[in-house]
Parts: C-alpha cells; sequence; structure tokens
C-alpha cells in the first residue's frame, strides 16, 4: 500500500550539525520543510529555509536516509537516531515497492548539558551508548518508504479510503513498530515526512518460471514490541495479555494475476511465569502467579483481529513442561468456545527427534479448521474472492524449533490449497521457511533455530544434528553469560530505563579466572614430560578451576549475566 503522495516520506537528506541545533534538509526533490532538533533542550521545530552559518564554525553535513526517533532515556540525555545508509535492497514486495533493511545507525546527542553533566552520568551514558551498538547486532530492522509492511496483505485490502490516505505510520498496527517508543517525540509535531515506520523481524522471498507464467513467495515475519527480549529473560504474558516472542507470519503467492495468502501467530505460553537463570542447562519452571483473566485478555485480544482460534500446544505433557502443560491447558478451557479451539500435541513424545512424518496426526485434527477458516485470496482485477477467518496459534516452550516445524507443515499444506486455484509450485519454498524460522530464532535466542535441516529437506540429517547439539550448547552459554545485557539493549531501545539497577556485575571477572586457571593447567600439563614437578602445578591449576566452576554452579544465580536496566515485575 503506497503513502499518499502528499505525504510522501523522505527518503535522502541532508542533516546540518550547527552549534545550537541540528537541521534536517530534504534532498530528494521532497518539498517538506526543514526539520530542527534543538541542541539546548531536544525541542522540535519546522523551518522554512536553513538558518545562517557562522563562518568561524563551519556546520558539518551528513547524507542520512531516515529517521528512526529520538531516544528519551533519563532527564538531559536525548539522543536522534539516523539510518546512516539506507542498507541492502532485498526483493520487490507485493506492489512493486522495495523493502530495506538498516545495516548502519548513528547516534547523535541532541542535549549539550551533558557535556557539563558529572561524571556518573556521562559513565551511564557511556554504558547507555554501549547498550545500543551491542542491541541493534540481532535486531534486523525492516522498512519501506512507499508500502505498509505491518500490515497483512488483507488488512491493507480492507482499509477504507480515508485510511489509506494518512501517511504510513498512521496506517501502521503499531504492536509491529520495532521505533514505537522512539517516534513519540515526533508524531504530534506534523512532522509526517520524516516519521519511518520500522519493523522488527523477517522477509524471505524468491521468483520463478513456472510455463508462461512466473510465481513470487514471500515469508513475513512481524515480531510484536511488547514484552520484547531474550529467550530466557522474557517467558509467558504480563497482566495485559502480551506474551513473549508473539510473532505473526504471512505467507504470500503470486501468480497468474492472483494473490494468496495465509496467516499464523506464535506467542509464549499465556501464564505468568519465568525461568531463572542459575547455570543448570534447563533451569525450572516457575509459575508465578494463577490469573485466568491473562488468558481472556490475550485470547480476546486475538480473536478482535484474526478471527477464530486454533490453539496447538505442542510442549511435553510430563518431565519440566509438564505442570506448565497442565495449568495452560487448564486456563484455556475456561475461554475454550467455538471461536477458541485447543489442541495439546506431544511433539517430542510422538515424533521423537527425528520421526517428522508422525506431524500428519496433527494436521488432521487442524484439517478441518483450515478448510472452513480458509486463505485470503484476489483475483487478476484485484477483488476479494475470499478471505482468512481465523489462525492457528501455535506455541513450543520457545516458540521456535517445534513451533517453526510445525508451521512450516502447515503452510505446506495451504500451499497446495491455494494453488488448485492458481497454478503449480516450486520445493524452494521449504528454504525461504527455514531462513524465516532462522531469522526469528536468532533476535529471540542469538542461534539459528533447531531441526532446521527437516524444514530444509523434509529429513533429518546428522549434519542437522550436530548443529542442533552446537546450536544448544552456544544458546547455554549465551543465556548464562550474555543475554542480560541484550536484554539491556532490548529495554533500551523500548526505553524501559531504570538507573539504579544500573550495576555493574562481576561475572566476567569469573569466568575470566576459570578460563585462565585452565589454560595454566594446559601449559603445565604440556611441560610435564620435561618435569615432572609441572605435574603438582597442572593439578593445582586444574582444581582451582574446577573449584570455582562448581562454586559458581551452586551460586547459580550470583553468578549470571542478567538484565540490569529494568527489572519488571510480576505484574507487567
Amino acid at each position: 500500500m503506497m503513502a499518499n503522495s502528499d505525504r510522501k516520506l523522505c527518503n535522502r537528506m541532508r542533516l546540518w550539525e550547527f552549534p545550537d541545533q541540528y537541521v534536517i534538509e530534504p534532498s530528494d526533490g521532497s518539498e517538506a520543510q526543514l526539520l530542527s532538533i534543538s541542541l539546548e533542550n531536544g525541542s522540535i521545530n519546522l523551518l522554512d529555509e536553513l538558518p545562517q552559518a557562522n563562518l568561524v564554525c563551519v556546520p558539518q553535513v551528513w547524507t542520512i536516509f531516515g529517521i528512526v526517533g529520538i531516544l528519551k532515556l533519563i532527564k538531559g540525555m536525548d539522543w536522534v537516531i539516523l539510518i546512516f545508509n539506507n542498507g541492502t535492497r532485498m526483493h520487490w514486495i507485493l506492489h512493486g515497492f522495495p523493502i530495506f533493511k538498516i545495516i548502519s545507525l548513528k547516534v547523535f546527542p541532541c542535549n549539550e548539558s551533558v557535556k557539563s553533566a558529572p561524571d556518573e552520568q556521562r559513565k551511564i551514558e557511556n554504558e547507555f551508548f554501549w547498550l545500543f551498538k551491542y542491541g541493534r547486532v540481532d535486531s534486523k530492522p525492516l522498512f519501506s518508504y512507499d508500502a505498509n509492511i505491518t500490515l497483512s496483505v488483507q488488512q491493507l485490502h480492507d482499509l477504507g479510503d480515508d485510511t489509506k490516505l494518512l501517511p504510513l505510520w498512521r496506517q501502521a498496527d503499531r504492536r509491529f513498530l520495532w521505533n514505537n517508543y522512539m517516534l513519540e517525540a515526533l508524531l504530534d509535531k506534523k512532522v509526517d515526512p520524516y516519521i519511518l515506520p520500522v519493523m522488527q523481524g523477517s522477509f524471505q522471498c524468491f521468483q520463478t518460471a513456472i510455463g508462461n507464467y512466473s510465481i513470487g513467495v514471500t515469508l513475513i515475519a512481524r515480531r510484536c514490541n511488547q514484552r520484547n527480549g531474550t529467550r530466557m529473560w522474557r517467558r509467558g504474558s504480563d497482566c495485559d495479555g502480551f506474551v513473549a516472542n508473539f510473532i505473526e507470519t504471512e505467507q504470500i503467492i503470486q501468480m497468474n494475476g492472483y494473490t494468496a495468502t495465509f496467516v499464523q501467530v506464535r506467542g509464549s505460553i499465556t501464564l505468568l511465569w519465568a525461568q531463572n537463570v542459575d547455570l543448570r542447562y534447563s533451569p525450572k519452571f516457575e509459575i508465578l502467579k494463577l490469573e485466568n483473566l491473562v488468558v481472556e485478555r490475550h485470547f480476546l485480544d486475538l480473536r478482535k483481529k484474526y478471527g477464530k482460534i486454533f490453539i496447538a500446544n505442542l510442549v511435553n505433557k510430563h518431565g519440566g513442561d509438564g505442570s506448565l502443560c497442565e495449568k495452560y491447558a487448564s486456563a484455556v478451557q475456561d475461554v475454550a468456545n467455538d471461536g477458541v479451539r485447543y489442541l495439546h500435541f506431544d511433539f517430542h513424545k510422538i515424533c521423537g527427534s527425528t520421526d517428522y512424518r508422525w506431524l500428519s496426526i496433527l494436521y488432521h485434527q487442524v484439517e478441518a479448521f483450515l478448510h472452513i477458516n480458509r486463505f485470503f485470496l484476489l483475483n487478476e482485477k484485484g477483488e476479494k474472492v475470499q478471505q482468512q477467518l481465523g489462525v492457528v496459534s501455535a506455541n513450543c516452550i520457545d516458540c521456535l524449533n517445534r513451533t517453526n516445524v510445525t508451521q512450516s507443515m502447515i503452510a505446506h499444506k495451504m500451499l497446495e490449497l491455494q494453488l488448485r486455484r492458481i497454478g503449480v509450485f516450486s520445493a524452494r519454498e521449504t528454504l525461504i521457511w527455514a531462513n524465516h524460522g532462522d531469522d526469528i530464532s536468532i533476535q529471540y535466542t542469538g542461534t539459528p533455530a533447531l531441526k532446521g535441516d527437516y524444514v530444509r529437506y523434509g529429513v533429518r540429517t546428522s549434519g542437522g544434528i550436530a548443529n542442533d547439539g552446537w546450536n544448544s550448547l552456544m544458546r547455554y552459554y549465551f543465556n548464562n553469560f550474555c543475554d542480560g545485557t541484550r536484554q539491556d539493549a532490548v529495554d533500551l531501545l523500548q526505553v524501559h530505563v531504570n538507573v539504579a539497577c544500573f550495576l555493574m556485575q562481576t561475572i566476567r571477572f569469573v569466568v575470566s579466572l576459570i578460563k585462565l586457571a585452565f589454560i595454566f593447567a594446559l601449559i603445565s600439563l604440556r611441560k610435564v614430560r620435561h618435569d615432572r614437578s609441572n605435574l603438582l602445578f597442572s593439578i593445582m591449576w586444574a582444581s582451582l578451576s574446577i573449584f570455582t566452576a562448581s562454586l559458581m554452579m551452586k551460586n547459580g544465580r550470583n553468578f549470571c549475566n542478567r538484565p540490569r536496566l529494568h527489572q519488571p515485575s510480576h505484574h507487567s
């Protein structure tokens, strides 16, 4: 959906850095007024022309490609976030408009008082700046100057004529705006040509020729900005019904003038629960509080947005997941009706680690729902033939590996139904589902998705199993030693900042001590053949390493890398 030409976004600008203000001037032929941001207090104004430059202090000029927003942290600490390179053009989406991935951002402080601030505040700003750079590594934000990528094709088609005339940011689904909080300072200033909607998620597509026709397959993931964060530090739901790792996935097929789309969603188990990271490979699940109102709010919201809901719960019925599964099933039964159906499918028990043909059991149980609630279809004239009336909401513990395998299977089955109407299918679609799962998993855990070989090839392979083992080890490392900092980076971008909690940790020193002792043990061991006394030193260093590691394991919670910026209560 293209933005109204009178409200078209500026796609190339010059940033003039004056002593008292930043001035942003369109350089793409746009007739928009110039945007001024004061360095004294961060206030925003529109100008008709550039201020006169001081001959003594010539302003520095930068070329920029968009304004992500203004990050307001603590008093006297505001940053302007700008796109310095418009990224890599991906592929064409829907109506021929390009999608971009942000690969370069730059921060400009917009409050001069920071320069005269106390050392403690400047130290905090430096930490925040490091967190910002750290946090954007896995974000992979996407944007378009012309297309609204936060809405599905069905939602775009159903927009009213008045809504279609609005700027892109006013049309956008605010749940999927990655820069939602950073835009707040701009929204009331009538600066629509500068307000760029940015979305976190994934974009995969390919085109191929079949006979005399070309077919395009696009897969879009839209990540919700509510309860956003990393795997172990954002679990379950908050009291408003927003769940961690909520993703809307849309599969779009275009062929012979037809457009067919199919939407699925995923999200963490809708209970108030957590896992306290304590260096164990699988920390215990803790149900913080049972509130059926949370489940009711969540599915009421999904009903309003998507229609009927089919819940596919893929967690284990026994073991560590068992209690969580039982409580969730009980809570869902209170809201289950004709509009909300619930199915438990013990993925690991039925399919094991490699035999995924048994997913056919799951499909047979969801097949009727899919046929009744259909998919969205536009004919050659752009007219709506049918619409999707409901979605499958799949979940496992992380909503990554089992969920991605299940969603890709359902998508393949729906694709067969779609192509009975509009053409033939190419097997390359499996690749984009695998890449799609990897993108979502990297954002949440730091590693690609497990079971990706099955999604790519339809079978489990020895190489895929080995990769899963390595990625599982890396997840353990990230969960315990990295994700606290990654969570801080996410909270910083969402403006969840509590300076009182922002204290340095000793974990790096302890881990370094273990590594150092282990290295000395190896060095001493190599010298044993020349001098037997080195065996004693090797045993001593190894003992120190083992003792320190065991001390860490016994006091795991104290040694893990934990978030510092924001400690959400059980009610948030």
